[in-house]
Formats: C-alpha cells, sequence, structure tokens
C-alpha cells in the first residue's frame, strides 16, 4: 500500500487473501457497479469492504462531529460577552476550558487509533464527537467577532471535499509515487514551518498567521496541500477496498477523511477571519 501524508493511513495491514479483490471507487467489476463482487454469505464483520461502507462510516462521523460542533458553537457565542462595537470583552474560563480539553482528549483518541493500527467505530465516533467541541470552541470564538464566518468556512470545506472527489473520481489527477511524495513532503513542510512560527510567535514575530500578505499566501497554499491530501485519503480507502480488507475497516477510512477535514475547516476558517479585519 502506498504511503500517505495521512499518520492514520501509515502502515496498514494487506487485505485478507482470503476475500480475493474487491473494487474500488473507480474499477466497476462484475456485481453492482462501483461496488464490488456479489457479497458471500459471511457475517457482516467478515465481508470485504465497500464504497458503501466507506460512505456510511464517513457520513456518520461526520454527522456527530456537526452535531456536537454546532451545539458547542452555540453555547460558546451564548458564552462570550460582546461589546457594542463586536470586540470580545473576554473569553470565559468554561470556553476555553472546552477548547483545551476537546484538543488534548481529541489528540489521545487518534494517536491511540493512529498507533493500535485497528478499525474501531466507538472511537472513531468519540473522535468525531470531541473534535466537533473543539471545532464548536473555535468556530464560537470567531462566529461572535466575525458573524457568518463558521457557515462559510463549512461550506467552503464541503466544496473543496466535494471538488477533490470529483477531481479523484475523474481521473483528472492520478494519484502516482511522485504526486504522493510531493504531497507527503508538502505536508511536512507546512508542519514545519508551523512549528517554527508558533515557537517565533512567543518573541512576537508571527509572520505566518498576523493575518498580513504573506499569511494569506501561506493558508492558501495549507489549504490547497489539505485538498491534496483528500486524493490520498481517497487512493488509501479505494485500495483497502480493491485488496478485500474486512468492512469494518471502512471506521479506519472515516478517520482518515475526517482528520484531513478537521485540518481543512480550521484554515479555511482562519483565512476567512482575514478578510474580516479592516
Amino acid at each position: 500500500m502506498r504511503s500517505s501524508s495521512n499518520p492514520a493511513f501509515r502502515n496498514l495491514p494487506r487485505g485478507a487473501a482470503e476475500y480475493g479483490p474487491n473494487v474500488g471507487f473507480n474499477q466497476p467489476q462484475g456485481g453492482v457497479p462501483g461496488y464490488g463482487p456479489p457479497q458471500t454469505s459471511a457475517g457482516a464483520g467478515d465481508r470485504p469492504m465497500t464504497v458503501d461502507d466507506v460512505v456510511i462510516k464517513t457520513a456518520l462521523s461526520l454527522g456527530t462531529a456537526l452535531v456536537t460542533g454546532v451545539l458547542t458553537a452555540i453555547w460558546a457565542i451564548s458564552q462570550i460577552p460582546v461589546s457594542a462595537s463586536g470586540k470580545i470583552m473576554g473569553i470565559p474560563g468554561a470556553v476555553i476550558g472546552a477548547l483545551v480539553g476537546a484538543m488534548i482528549v481529541g489528540l489521545v483518541i487518534s494517536l491511540v487509533i493512529i498507533f493500535k493500527q485497528k478499525p474501531s467505530g466507538p472511537l472513531t465516533l468519540a473522535y468525531s464527537a470531541v473534535e466537533g467541541v473543539f471545532l464548536g470552541a473555535i468556530s464560537g470564538l470567531f462566529e461572535a467577532l466575525y458573524p457568518g464566518i463558521a457557515l462559510q468556512a463549512i461550506v467552503g470545506t464541503a466544496g473543496v471535499f466535494i471538488a477533490m472527489l470529483v477531481v479523484y473520481k475523474t481521473g483528472a489527477v492520478k494519484v502516482t509515487p511522485k504526486l504522493t511524495k510531493w504531497i507527503v513532503g508538502a505536508v511536512v513542510g507546512v508542519a514545519i514551518l508551523m512549528l517554527v512560527n508558533l515557537v517565533t510567535s512567543f518573541f512576537g514575530f508571527n509572520p505566518l498567521r498576523d493575518g498580513g500578505p504573506i499569511a494569506i499566501i501561506f493558508s492558501l497554499v495549507v489549504i490547497g496541500v489539505a485538498a491534496f491530501s483528500f486524493l490520498l485519503d481517497f487512493d488509501q480507502a479505494d485500495r483497502m477496498i480493491r485488496e478485500g480488507m474486512p468492512s469494518k475497516w471502512a471506521w479506519f477510512a472515516a478517520f482518515g477523511l475526517m482528520t484531513t477535514l478537521v485540518w481543512l475547516y480550521l484554515e479555511i476558517l482562519r483565512l476567512l477571519s482575514y478578510f474580516q479585519n479592516d
């Protein structure tokens, strides 16, 4: 299995040989087009993974994140005092606690999933719920300052996701080893720049996140890298399907897609905030 910029898809076990090759997103053959060959009478936990499995598990994960995110955002907005001029008068400790707590819990759950390298529906849904709280708390802060920005970020994230899915399904951009290496390298490079900028920000130097021209360009680059990372996520899920991995591994594919969606949403939200500044 090819390498991926998404740590969730690193070092996955190969599909069980007894299932034989299945059919991925772009290779219909036999059975129902696009959904693999006719299924055997094996139990649901043993049958090969299909496109439907990935779609359903991803939808459940995304739906969970949306519910907890919207509820948290509504709560956070109600807690944040805003002056008549539109300035935040202070961030309540409860909101900060929810944000930091969800960030830490989400990180722990993601590390457990990544290092165990085993699919888990409960853990994936728990990760999605916690990330929803994290994103909801951040969105609430931005929304208190710039009404309507959260919805714009959601629409933008959905648009990028759908566009990259169309690009992948139509074969407009082929996921080759060369492209994979380029995307992985870009992700590593962006991560290093973010880390360096975080350190320098403690000394008052924050060029990549200060809302200026350089920050806008950097955010656009990060959004582009995150968008292309979807191609690798789709390709990895496609390979898991074609290699006949058990259906329960669809939860792992859903987790991988969720991590990229969270990253993309945060960066789009940040970029939109730059254009709100006077």
